[in-house]
């Protein structure tokens, strides 16, 4: 609470500065001295707050509180990096609406891992729980889903859409639930795109969407071949790294640990795909982040995939797991609201607050 007053005390100030700084040549009375004033003041307050909202929400290893880091070493991305970290911007911002965003993406690969439930529970955030499967629960379900946007902007726009890109994005998630109300969702643990501005944006106005940049990214499909190509190369920065290359197949059989918690390919596809929101939790605002989306795929035409996928980033989080994937064509996606779900009374689910640590 303390931090937070301090906050939006320096942000009165920063605006008091740029107040008195466009006063200053029509008032004799309003001089530059009184807007230097205002500006250390307001860089004391920055500092002071910044810290102890650090402590509130400290830096952890995966979500939106995990580092950002810019593949750029120019001076804008140390900037970027600088802003992105930021406790203090992010709970300035955090209060302002989100409106609705649409994107008609296309070549949304799936690449899916069943691991053992225990190896991805400290990935679990605050008030959340983790989807177990299989008779005795002992498994969990990682996927990465990547997709080239079609022109992804505010849904009011309309026609203007065609004047912004079609970014290439990747989600890394786990499926979790709400104990407390019930609903079940998705939850990030990281994504990332490879333009600048739109990652920054939802890093600071969405509570669900911890976004990084890439250095370099590509998805191409051949034609002809149905052969797909994934590259994703984080350079220096903080995104996460995975090549694959992969071919149409038959349906696969499903074996053991994937025949006990599907049955069959369907069954695994009617799991894996349907998604309504992500989810994320904030225990300093003591609730639950619900982003509510509208995500239609026709899971009778996703079209299995093999080959061969390379990640260092998904190693850390399946092991040698073998992975499991589909393509679906395309889609028309909406990004509805964020909501909040308030946690009231004890938690005891395990947190991530509990686990974090200030790399």
């Amino acid at each position: 609470m303390i931090a937070r007053l301090i906050s939006w005390v320096a942000l009165s100030l920063l605006l008091s500065t740029l107040a008195l700084s466009a006063l200053a040549p029509l008032r004799d009375d309003v001089t530059w001295a009184h807007a230097a004033a205002s500006l250390v003041a307001f860089a004391l307050c920055s500092i002071v707050a910044e810290s102890l909202l650090r402590r509130e929400r400290p830096f952890d290893t995966h979500g939106r509180m995990a580092l950002w880091r810019h593949p750029s070493r120019w001076p804008f991305a140390r900037l970027a990096d600088l802003v992105a970290n930021s406790r203090l911007v992010s709970s300035w911002v955090e209060p302002l609406p989100i409106a609705a965003m649409v994107s008609d993406i296309e070549d949304v690969v799936y690449v899916n891992y069943l691991v053992e439930a225990s190896r991805l529970e400290p990935l679990v955030p605050w008030a959340l729980e983790l989807e177990r499967l299989g008779p005795d629960g002992r498994w969990a379900l990682f996927s990465f889903l990547t997709y080239r946007h079609g022109h992804f902007s505010f849904r009011f726009l309309g026609p203007l859409r065609r004047l912004f890109p079609s970014p290439v994005q990747t989600n890394w998630r786990i499926h979790v639930r709400d104990p407390r109300t019930k609903v079940e969702g998705i939850y990030f643990v990281t994504n990332a795109i490879d333009h600048a501005p739109p990652a920054l944006a939802a890093r600071l106005f969405t509570e669900g969407m911890p976004m990084h940049v890439f250095a370099r990214s590509r998805i191409s499909r051949d034609e002809e071949t149905g052969r797909i190509e994934l590259a994703f190369d984080p350079g220096e920065g903080s995104a996460p790294e995975a090549t694959a290359t992969l071919a149409p197949c038959e349906a696969p059989v499903l074996e053991g640990a994937w025949r006990e918690c599907f049955g069959d390919w369907t069954g695994f596809l009617n799991y894996c795909v349907p998604q309504n929101r992500a989810m994320s939790a904030q225990p300093w605002h003591a609730r639950v982040t619900r982003h509510e989306i509208t995500l239609p795929i026709d899971v009778s035409k996703a079209q299995p995939l093999a080959g061969d996928v390379r990640s260092s980033t998904a190693r850390k989080y399946v092991g040698d797991s073998a992975p499991v994937c589909f393509r679906v064509a395309g889609l028309h996606f909406t990004f509805e609201a964020e909501l909040h779900d308030p946690v009231k009374g004890s938690v005891e689910t395990s947190t991530s607050a509990a686990r974090s640590r200030d790399p």
